[in-house]
């Protein structure tokens, strides 16, 4: 009797085994790299899109929602919308703001109708045109309105939250032929309202990059440069 009773077991124990053997993950399950064929792209070329009478252009901000609409800041031109990729464009910012010098443009995530823009060219040459602050839209370019930071002098970049459309960031240069105390980084989270300068070095150094980080908005990097053009 003890002898079946084993051979009972161990039948148990075999059919067992198969079915633990499934429940198992496999030992390497490491997805294998992704790789891509170049020839694929062989037949893309840069082809030139216009606005043809914007003047230089310093600044690009594509709709995340629709890839057909693209703003484009031009510095001494204003800013110009397309809504068919580049076939044509038409000019949004004549006769609502004071200032044809466009440094920066960006688009918010979490509500493509809100569009910032900040005035004064980014390109510090001798001839350089100066801003007169931030913008702002909220009904994707129709209609602006000015939202501070007058004295900027020169806006270089704006990046606004993926989640909320009222904290906007702004990268200041300052004032391209004299020191100035409005260089900096500032913050506003309430679409303009008000704003907090939250970096800043020198009267002299101003800042002309800064960019969210993806994965988590709460880190903020930011470049500064201490630039002074001379008549």
């Amino acid at each position: 009797m003890f002898a079946r009773a084993a051979r009972i077991v161990a039948s148990l124990v075999l059919v067992a085994s198969p079915l633990v053997a499934q429940r198992r993950p496999p030992v390497s399950a490491v997805a294998p790299a992704a790789t891509f064929d170049s020839t694929w792209f062989a037949g893309m070329k840069w082809r030139e899109v216009g606005p043809f009478r914007g003047g230089r252009v310093a600044a690009v901000a594509g709709d995340p929602a629709n890839q057909l609409v693209f703003y484009a800041g031009g510095t001494g031109g204003g800013v110009w919308k397309t809504t068919d990729a580049g076939l044509t464009w038409k000019p949004v910012t004549d006769g609502q703001i004071s200032s044809g010098s466009i440094g920066a443009v960006a688009v918010a995530d979490a509500d493509p109708n809100v569009v910032y823009v900040g005035t004064g060219e980014n390109t510090l040459r001798g001839n350089v045109s100066p801003g007169d602050g931030m913008y702002r839209s909220t009904d994707a370019g129709k209609t602006w309105s000015k939202i501070g930071l007058a004295d900027a002098g020169q806006i270089a970049r704006i990046a606004v939250h993926p989640k909320d459309a009222d904290l906007v960031y702004v990268a200041v240069i300052g004032h391209v032929f004299a020191p100035n105390p409005t260089r900096g980084v500032y913050r506003s989270k309430d679409g303009g309202k008000t704003w907090q300068k939250i970096l800043s070095k020198n009267d002299s150094t101003g800042a002309i990059d800064l960019v969210l980080d993806p994965q988590n908005p709460r880190i903020v990097y930011a470049a500064l440069w201490q630039a002074q053009r001379t008549p």
